[in-house]
């Protein structure tokens, strides 16, 4: 609870993954994958209820191993590669509505985000609901070498253009452009009956929340795991 606001963190893993199967249980420097997000969020201390939804068994004794509660088993129209988030977390908070816990506040915690740390889940919230206006915040990070005005397209006699629409090709400083970011995974937040009435964080009383660029590294391929584990043995983390 912060400021008498009651919170729900909700970190959602089905079975299924094309890129990476089982992804979600996976083996990511000595632990599953989802534990990394499970135990940050242990540590939160505005975090009233932490759950996991699934539909796979073994993902469910792999979190209440880890001491989180799996209150429900997903339905499978939820499990689906085409089933949104937004749904996911609907149904989640529904469920415990209808059995008489009733929160403020969702945090949405992806366990294909591994490099966020309880400083990620604790400073956003704080930032959000201090705010007098905004409903939402999400994790940004800066763009930097993708820069929009480095981007160009290919046209069909294979010359290419500069996706921006400019008229010809310029060179710039990278000093002299605007600070321009990207939406990444780290972090979700929002205000419950904000997020029933619209079904999503992005809207225009939504904050950013900026990260450093080395926490977009999501878990998707095998390569991710490769990239994910060098950076957390650079940090320390075990």
């Amino acid at each position: 609870m912060y400021k008498n606001k009651k919170i729900l963190g909700v970190i959602p893993a089905r079975v299924g993954s094309k890129g990476l199967p089982n992804k979600n249980i996976r083996i990511l420097n000595g632990k599953p994958l989802i534990a990394w997000s499970i135990e940050e969020a242990q540590k939160s201390k505005y975090i009233d209820k932490l759950i996991v939804s699934t539909d796979g068994n073994e993902i469910a004794e792999i979190a209440r191993s880890y001491g989180v509660d799996v209150p429900f088993m997903r339905p499978k129209e939820l499990a689906t590669d085409i089933a949104k988030s937004e749904d996911v977390l609907i149904h989640a908070i529904n469920y415990l509505k209808k059995k008489g816990e009733n929160f403020d506040y969702l945090v949405l915690i992806e366990p294909t985000s591994p490099l966020r740390t309880v400083d990620d889940i604790d400073k956003p919230l704080e930032i959000l609901i201090d705010h007098k206006e905004a409903k939402a915040i999400v994790s940004v990070a800066p763009l930097e070498a993708s820069h929009p005005e480095f981007t160009v397209t290919i046209q069909e006699n294979g010359l290419i253009k500069p996706y921006l629409g400019s008229s010809r090709i310029e060179s710039k400083r990278r000093q002299d452009l605007d600070d321009v970011y990207f939406f990444e995974g780290t972090i979700y937040i929002s205000h419950i009956p904000t997020f029933e009435e619209i079904k999503g964080f992005y809207h225009e009383l939504t904050l950013a929340y900026v990260v450093n660029i080395f926490k977009s590294f999501e878990v998707d391929k095998e390569k991710d795991v490769v990239i994910i584990e060098a950076l957390m043995k650079y940090e320390g983390r075990k």
